[in-house]
């Protein structure tokens, strides 16, 4: 027989999502789709289905550093998976913890607005996310959150964004994968921007844009599985060609999914159906 490779041990922090498709749900599939260990904390309970967020309840700060440190006390953490962090308060605790415990890997989704248009983080929350970019090893925004982490408006092509990403990783030092699956012009090409020793590379990496409505929690299944493909990779970019054609047969996949009536999720198993 042959040895058994070790599944990479990941932490997802994010809110719940009750129909699955987002937040924490979303992540431990991703996760345990890429072949990892996954372990959740949990920062809000939200209500929300398919179709919108309809309320979000924080969980207060002390209990979530508790579950954090219950967990880093007890298991070798491999990568970490930063999703929804509503509060101010609640970012700036979170990268305490992250000085303090140093976990390897650290993706951070800076969550703000959901794919059905709620509201996920206060507008403190959201100029703290900012100061929190440092203290991580990739952020994962999508066009709008971009605009928000840089400080401009909301790049309208694709060469906007290439400026953009390069901007926030020359003032956080944080590699940077920019997602374009909501721009305007239809552009298909995500933008990574990443640093090894001195040497700065950026990449426009092409995809096949997939024409679905079911994009629930492609943010977070996608900074996830970025997270647990990260471990034993040489850099962001080898991570990012792992996961690309397991999200696009995610996206394929949704479309057969018989689940809800809004905006629906992906199919994070499609392989086992093939």
């Amino acid at each position: 027989m042959a040895d058994a490779v070790m599944a990479p041990r990941v932490l997802c922090i994010a809110g719940t999502d009750p129909s699955g498709g987002a937040g924490l749900l979303a992540d431990t599939k991703a996760v345990t789709a890429l072949g990892g260990y996954a372990m959740g904390v949990v920062t809000a309970v939200t209500v929300q289905n398919t179709r919108g967020v309809y309320d979000v309840h924080a969980v207060p700060v002390d209990t979530v550093i508790a579950q954090l440190d219950a967990v880093a006390d007890d298991v070798q953490i491999d990568a970490v998976k930063i999703g929804m962090l509503g509060e101010a308060s609640l970012v700036e605790a979170v990268g305490e913890w992250l000085r303090r415990r140093r976990p390897p890997h650290v993706v951070l989704d800076p969550v703000m607005v959901a794919t059905t248009g709620g509201r996920l983080a206060t507008d403190d929350a959201a100029r703290m996310l900012r100061d929190l970019v440092p203290v991580v090893e990739l952020v994962t925004p999508n066009v709008p959150e971009l605009g928000v982490l840089s400080g401009v408006d909301t790049a309208p092509d694709i060469e906007g964004i290439v400026g953009q990403a390069e901007l926030v990783h020359e003032q956080t030092g944080s590699a940077v994968l920019a997602t374009t699956g909501d721009l305007l012009d239809g552009s298909a090409e995500d933008v990574l921007v990443q640093s090894t020793g001195e040497r700065r590379t950026t990449l426009r990496l092409p995809f096949v844009r997939v024409d679905t409505p079911h994009t629930h929690g492609t943010g977070c299944s996608l900074s996830s599985a970025l997270a647990t493909a990260r471990v034993g990779a040489p850099d962001w970019e080898a991570a990012y060609r792992r996961v690309r054609p397991w999200m696009d047969g995610a996206l394929h996949g949704g479309l057969s999914l018989d689940v809800g009536k809004g905006s629906g999720p992906l199919d994070h198993t499609w392989f086992l159906r093939r």
